[in-house]
This record gives structure tokens, sequence and C-alpha cells, in this order.
């Protein structure tokens, strides 16, 4: 393991309120964690299959060069350019001295959506949308095995961050891909008016990642699971699904429906 260990825990970590948190929601007693960020000690094998599940990485790639593990997880790093004009920020400031309070919306979620690069298919996805001074971003987590002709069980992984914005009665959520730079999606969900948030009825736009990278879109479900959750647990469920399959229950697979397209999947030639 490299050295390099120590330094992407940590700033994996400052995603979160403490590390208290992390270690409870692991469930990694403090002081053996404070060994592993200190470059102390070294994690178990069974441990650090744990902590990459939790922070949504693979093991390799918490050893990767600190650099590039920053822009993994799409942390910000401070550049010399940081304190000069922004025109993109500008752009976007009239929006969120408009946008309404998502408060009430921030936790995690699993997103049904119909597959854009495996037709037919249901893709469960992983968000996690929060506040932070002020403004609220999120992250999405996808994961999908494909065949290959090197590698039957071939793992595409991709970690989409965004921002979302309530203007009137509706919820945009606008986001890129982190890890490959190489697309935008951007999601319109409808809010709910209920005390309780359940499920989110919306549309989502985007391209797929095959060859021909074909614009298209699809209807979405996001299914809160609450504001705290073990993370562990929900990323093994973020993969691809048949729609038959039982763990897709039937008013999932209704709100994804659109009638006359079988695959719920529109796209643009």
């Amino acid at each position: 393991m490299s050295d390099h260990f120590a330094n992407n825990l940590k700033l994996a970590c400052s995603h979160y309120r403490s590390i208290s948190e992390v270690c409870r929601q692991l469930s990694i007693n403090r002081a053996q964690f404070n060994k592993y960020l200190s470059g102390q000690s070294r994690p178990t094998a069974y441990n650090l299959k744990r902590i990459g599940d939790f922070f949504g990485v693979e093991d390799y790639e918490l050893n990767l060069p600190p650099e590039q593990f920053a822009r993994l997880i799409g942390a910000r790093i401070p550049s010399e350019h940081s304190g000069q004009h922004d025109p993109i920020s500008e752009l976007f400031k009239p929006l969120h001295e408009h946008a309404g309070n998502l408060s009430r919306y921030c936790g995690y979620y699993f997103e049904y959506s119909n597959c854009m690069s495996v037709p037919g298919s249901i893709l469960v996805s992983l968000v996690h949308l929060r506040e932070e001074r002020g403004s609220f971003l999120f992250e999405r987590q996808e994961r999908q095995e494909r065949s290959s002709a090197t590698d039957v069980h071939a793992e595409v992984r991709c970690r989409y961050l965004g921002a979302a914005f309530q203007l009137q009665d509706r919820v945009f959520l606008i986001d890129y891909e982190s890890l490959t730079l190489n697309e935008m999606s951007q999601t319109i969900l409808i809010p709910s008016f209920k005390s309780r948030i359940t499920r989110l009825n919306g549309l989502k736009t985007g391209v797929s990642s095959g060859d021909r990278r074909n614009p298209a879109c699809t209807r979405v479900v996001w299914e809160f699971l609450g504001e705290e959750i073990n993370r562990i647990n929900a990323y093994r469920q973020v993969k691809l699904y048949r729609p038959d399959d039982p763990r897709i229950d039937d008013d999932v697979r209704e709100r994804l429906s659109v009638g006359p397209l079988s695959n719920g999947l529109f796209e643009i030639e």
C-alpha cells in the first residue's frame, strides 16, 4: 500500500461533518481509525474494502497520488486563480439569489432510470443532495457491469457532481461526469407537497456511453432513503437490473413507463 493512503483518507473524510460520523457509520473504532489517518497503521483487506465501499471508490483508488484522488472524488483544490473574477459563477449568481430552499430534500436517494446505455434495463444510482454554504450540491454514483471482448464482467463506474435549484414549482439539477469529464446531464423533478418525502418523479436528459453517444431522455424516480444511511449497503445496490427483477417494485416500473415506448427511453438521432 502506498504512502498516499493516509492523505487520501483525510481528504475523503473532509466531505463529512466529523471523523466521528465516519467511524460511526463504518463501525470502526475511532482510535484505530486515527492510526489509519496518521499512517501508523494500515487497514486489513476487509476494512479496506468497507472503507472503499463507504466512500464509493475502489480499493486501489485510495492509494492514488493525492492530486489524482482529489479529482476522482470531485474535491475542489484552491488555485492561484481562485480569487479572480469567475464569469461562470457570475452567470449563475441570479439563480442562487432567486432559487428556493431545498433543505427539506437534503439526504440520500436511490435514483431509478431507464438505462441510456443498455436499453431495456433499469439503472439504480445513489444520489446525495446536501447544502453547502447556502448552495445545494449533489453527487450521483453509477455502476454498471457489462460484457466486453477482454473482460466478461467489466465494470463501468461514473460519478456525477452537480448543483440543484428550485425555481417556482420544479427542481432543476445539472451535473457533469467527474471521472472522465466527457458529459453533462440535466434532471428536472416535480417537488413533493406532502409532509413526508417518499418518491419524486421527473425526467433526465443525457447521452449514452456507447460509441454513438446518442442524446437520450428518460423518466426517473428518486426514492428518499434518509438523511443518514448505511452507505456500504446502499452502494452495493447501485447497478443494472432487469425490468422484471423482484427488487424493482411495481410502483417504480409504472412510474418509469412511458406508454408506447417499451424501454422507456427517448433517443434523439
